[in-house]
């Protein structure tokens, strides 16, 4: 296997995993700290998402950065990495100007700022993001596909 299908494939199986956290999120974290913020607060002793999210989305996106430069010159490949830097981008902008200032936001808010309305709001949103991940995830595995069979 090549420096790009390596690097291809460690991209798909970062992107995977980025459904992974975001499912658990909805699945298990989610349905529960609207009523109790303490959950998402770290200091008050809730998980601190910040820890995995920075780190995943940081090595996904160097990854498919150096993806992307190693096979910039193979059209089947550089094609859907295209795609999944898109989506990915769109994703991330989106998270960066609403998602993550409002769960930062949560994160610090007293019992007595805390809107149990406005967190079951952003949680229900924050699932729209899954389709881009999704987008995201399947275009890395096309690409990876391709570095395969050309390799």
């Amino acid at each position: 296997m090549g420096t790009s299908s390596f690097l291809t494939g460690l991209a798909s199986a970062l992107a995977l995993i980025g459904i992974g956290g975001g499912l658990y999120e909805f699945l298990v974290v989610d349905p529960f700290w609207p009523k109790r913020p303490d959950l998402i607060q770290p200091s008050r002793g809730g998980i601190d998402r910040k820890r995995f999210w920075i780190a995943a989305h940081v090595a996904f996106e160097l990854t498919l950065i150096a993806a992307l430069a190693m096979s910039w010159s193979v059209p089947e490949i550089r094609v859907w990495l295209l795609v999944a830097l898109c989506s990915h981008a769109i994703m991330r902008i989106w998270s960066a100007f609403d998602f993550i200032p409002k769960a930062l936001a949560f994160e610090r808010a007293s019992a007595e700022s805390f809107r149990e309305r406005d967190a079951r709001s952003w949680a229900k949103r924050s699932r729209l993001r899954l389709p881009l991940d999704i987008v995201t995830s399947l275009a890395t595995l096309l690409a990876f596909v391709a570095a395969v069979r050309l390799g």
